[in-house]
């Protein structure tokens, strides 16, 4: 071919081209304002009714040429099945409706993709545990097996910038996904497909969307009857959460805790006998207000068999390192009415771990605190195994041709096995001297089948005194038991106090002395707010710690800022545990005054009322100069009530605390005068003090 003729070719070659994407463009501008399409929207609703399984409504079509052949639609709801609600299970403002080519050829019209933006898609679960989607999948698996009948061709569902909502029935949870796009499409006639991403959201709390993490999941679920017997593969992942927003996410509050989590979920077989396996990864845990030396991390893998149907856990084996050691659970979770059967294996967990996470769960808990040792050993949980020694009978033996019963095993409860504490040091935050074990041993607690189970512990703490204290601790799922009982140092029981994190320690900071005398039970849940059950005698309704029990002092002195001279205080014995902290019994001397006392200290008080202490004081041979001298330091000019007041009342003195109470006296010496059977009802605040009555006996009457 000469250049001329191969110049001529693409000149024409060209001008065609030009010709053709010349009608194009006026197709697409003027074919469609030509073509009503309003007559076709009865058509393409029951089209997308009979695709999706459910009924469809729209307002308005359009067609659309570019850039592939398809419809605008406006205003979409696809009706809900009756049985899962009457709100729509999608609603978008547009939609597009692309159509398959190949279908056009065989002179049938077939939608291909529908895809959606800002739609609003509603999952359903009935009380009976059914899913508003299995109607589709089963409608989809019946048209798939009909021979008899032409088999619909399922579009492409395609959203992006969409809110999956939740539903439990009619409520609607506040739990959904924002920003979600999904796609779900048959990859073959009656096996499905789903993509899904979004971020958790809760409607009912404020919360930071970027720190509730991404969720994406991958699944392919395949034809049979029923949705909880097709055969399902899913990959779920969970990543990028921050444990503050995602506690609020599922419980509605912030607790405190901070720290970085991610999840996975791989899921293959049925709803009736799925096998999961799972990891779940923590980093850098800890509360808001305290960071632990070491982050507490770990790295949770478990796998189970999960039934649907009895909501039972079969072949449960969960595996976590540790620090330096190594957490292992295995067991069977089969359903009520079946008993439980799992264990618990530790091995070498550093008891500093245990430590910062009970800081985790409980706010202001020894931040300061320093914990050394390692925790080994194994608890097994059988419920059929202690009813079975409950019931064991006497078994007759035989010796030398001579019958006897054998007395029976003593019946043991559900809980098998213990867990050693080994090398045990605490120290710091205001510990003047570690508190040191070499070994203790946690063993099961036999409560009876059927109430909280739990492990104890008895130990003895060395505390300045002669004998050392007797601790037992009870602890359990849900909280924990403590009794301390035996004599201490005062100093020492100060410090115990405080590292404990009793709330009314601060009561024993003015004291001073000897030895004091504890018995003392306190119990709580490890979460604040989380009932706690263990035990016929705890109260299951108690949600925060509990103290109570008594604790004398002897020998002591007692100083406060506004006094001249501390008190001396023989004996004293404080009561926990009632709606006020009770010193009674307080026999007290302040120099050459001598007496007995009783002091209340209401607990709580309700705003805006206040609640003062009460005392009640009694003496029995008062006299007025005594008194006077005791309490200015030295004598002074003027009647004992004037130098009192003024005393009660200086420039510069530490003020008074706000007290009320009672003063009672045997007998009242003011100079000359006797009076019999005193009795003074007192208030004294900052500014002064108010002697609101005075009764009292003189000259017989």
């Amino acid at each position: 071919m000469t250049k001329d003729k191969q110049g001529r070719y693409k000149k024409y070659t060209r001008l065609w081209l030009a010709l053709a994407l010349l009608v194009v463009i006026l197709a697409v501008l003027v074919v469609p304002p030509l073509v009503s399409v309003s007559r076709y929207k009865s058509r393409i609703t029951q089209l997308m009714a009979a695709s999706l399984g459910r009924p469809v409504r729209l307002s308005s079509v359009e067609l659309r040429l570019l850039p592939r052949p398809g419809f605008l639609l406006t205003d979409l709801t696809v009706e809900e099945d009756p049985a899962y609600g009457a709100e729509p299970v999608l609603h978008a403002n547009s939609v597009t409706a692309s159509i398959r080519l190949l279908s056009l050829w065989r002179g049938k019209l077939e939608i291909g993709r529908i895809s959606v933006d800002e739609a609003s898609l509603n999952l359903v679960r009935t009380g009976t545990g059914r899913w508003n989607l299995d109607t589709l999948f089963r409608n989809a698996a019946v048209q798939s097996a009909d021979r008899e009948h032409p088999v619909i061709a399922y579009p492409y569902l395609d959203a992006t910038n969409s809110r999956i909502n939740i539903k439990d029935g009619a409520e609607k949870l506040p739990f959904s996904l924002v920003n979600a796009d999904l796609s779900f499409w048959q990859e073959n006639s009656g096996d499905w497909r789903i993509r899904l991403r979004g971020q958790p959201a809760r409607t009912d709390v404020s919360l930071d969307s970027a720190d509730t993490g991404v969720v994406r999941l991958e699944a392919t679920v395949h034809r049979a009857p029923k949705l909880r017997q097709m055969p399902v593969h899913v990959d779920l992942e969970w990543r990028e959460a921050q444990l503050g927003q995602l506690t609020r996410l599922v419980i509605g509050s912030d607790p405190g805790w901070r720290g970085d989590l991610t999840g996975e979920l791989h899921l293959d077989g049925t709803a009736e006998a799925a096998q999961v396996k799972t990891r779940l990864r923590a980093s850098n845990v800890h509360r808001a207000e305290f960071a632990p030396a070491a982050p507490l991390d770990f790295d949770a893998n478990c796998g189970f068999v999960y039934h649907y149907s009895g909501r039972t856990f079969e072949k449960l084996v969960c595996d976590s390192p540790l620090g330096d050691g190594h957490v292992r659970l295995a067991g069977d979770l089969r359903g009520e009415g079946v008993p439980p059967h799992f264990s618990v294996e530790l091995d070498r967990i550093p008891v500093q771990a245990g430590l910062d996470a009970l800081r985790t769960v409980r706010s202001g808990f020894g931040p300061g605190l320093e914990a050394k040792g390692s925790i080994s050993g194994k608890i097994t949980y059988a419920e059929d195994a202690a009813a079975q020694n409950m019931q064991e009978t006497p078994v007759k033996t035989s010796i030398h041709g001579r019958s006897r019963l054998q007395k029976p095993r003593p019946a043991q409860g559900p809980l098998t096995g213990s867990f050693t504490v080994e090398g045990f040091q605490l120290s710091g935050d205001g510990l003047s001297k570690p508190i040191r074990l070499a070994k203790a041993s946690l063993d099961p607690v036999n409560a009876p089948v059927g109430q909280p189970q739990g492990l104890t512990a008895t130990v003895a703490i060395p505390s300045g005194a002669p004998t050392p204290l007797a601790v037992t601790a009870q602890v359990g799922l849900s909280g924990y038991k403590l009794t301390v009982r035996g004599p201490a140092n005062l100093a020492r029981a100060k410090e115990l106090a405080h590292v404990a994190g009793v709330g009314n320690a601060a009561i024993l900071d003015p004291l001073s002395g000897d030895a004091v005398a504890m018995d003392l039970s306190a119990e709580g849940p490890w979460v604040a707010g989380q009932r706690l059950s263990m035990g016929s005698a705890a109260d299951p309704e108690a949600t925060a710690d509990r103290v109570s029990g008594t604790v004398t002092v002897r020998n002591a002195s007692w100083k406060a800022n506004y006094l001249a001279s501390p008190v001396e205080i023989a004996q004293a014995t404080l009561h926990l545990g009632g709606p006020s902290l009770l010193w009674d019994s307080v026999a007290f001397a302040y120099g050459p005054v001598k007496g007995t006392a009783r002091l209340e200290l209401p607990a709580a008080c309700e705003a805006p009322q206040t609640c003062p202490p009460r005392f009640e004081v009694q003496f029995g041979v008062l006299n007025a100069a005594v008194l006077q001298s005791a309490v200015l330091g030295a004598h002074q000019q003027g009647t004992l009530l004037s130098t009192l007041i003024a005393r009660l009342r200086p420039a510069a003195a530490p003020a008074w605390p706000q007290l009320e109470g009672t003063v009672k006296a045997d007998s009242l010496i003011l100079g000359p005068v006797t009076l019999r059977e005193a009795s003074a009802t007192l208030r004294l605040a900052a500014g002064g003090i108010d002697i609101t009555s005075l009764e009292a006996g003189l000259l017989g009457g």
